[in-house]
């Protein structure tokens, strides 16, 4: 595969446009809304950029970036054990189940995508959709940090979608926090690249009370 295709297959991955149903979760940010944590434009940024070096520095892209590893020698035991990993760190029932109703949609999409190997790894693939994305990743020749940058840069896009309709917020202002916080995505992926495996691990408590409390919400319009 060129290297020109890898790029727009990475494109296809993180497309909002992929079935995986990501536009139906706000983790957390929907209560955030509701008890006037995130008001605005600069408190949505606040609050990304909060989860962005904390969760995604040095949680989900470091683990992304040893399954993506582990599909690359075919190492199926180690993708499970890094993708139970990342499911034992997702604090809440809500966050959990998102994990696992969105692996076993993008499983289902590669498989029918015919991807080679998706079907015999299913059980695996199952456990968390990272493990999905970086099985794909690299069955379709992409680069681990451009993988990485992806990932991150969907879970953003998500998110400020999200807070587009919660907040609300314009589309211009979606566009400003985008811009505003591409670069922080780059030295997220710069941390988790250079992380040992006895330094994965975040902490954030405002996250997980958010989804807690979103679980119990009066009236949602997201899933998380």
């Amino acid at each position: 595969m060129t290297e020109s295709l890898a790029r727009l297959r990475l494109l296809q991955l993180t497309s909002p446009a992929l079935p995986v149903g990501a536009f139906a979760y706000s983790q957390g940010l929907e209560w955030a809304v509701e008890a006037s944590w995130v008001r605005d434009e600069a408190d949505t940024v606040d609050w990304l950029a909060g989860l962005i070096g904390d969760a995604l520095a040095h949680l989900d892209l470091p683990l992304l970036a040893r399954m993506y590893i582990a599909c690359g020698v075919g190492d199926e035991a180690a993708l499970r054990h890094w993708a139970r990993c990342l499911l034992a760190a997702r604090e809440t029932a809500e966050l959990r189940a998102e994990e696992a109703v969105r692996a076993r949609a993008l499983v289902t999409l590669l498989v029918d995508l015919g991807v080679a190997d998706a079907g015999p790894w299913r059980e695996t693939l199952l456990i968390s959709q990272a493990a999905g994305f970086a099985f794909a990743a690299q069955a379709w020749g992409i680069a681990e940090r451009d993988a990485l940058l992806g990932y991150a840069w969907a879970w953003l896009e998500n998110q400020v979608a999200a807070a587009i309709k919660l907040v609300p917020l314009g589309q211009t202002a979606g566009q400003r926090i985008l811009l505003a916080l591409a670069a922080a995505l780059d030295v997220a992926v710069d941390t988790a690249l250079a992380l040992g495996d006895d330094d994965i691990g975040a902490s954030a408590p405002a996250l997980s009370l958010a989804s807690c409390r979103h679980e119990t919400q009066y009236t949602r319009l997201f899933r998380s």
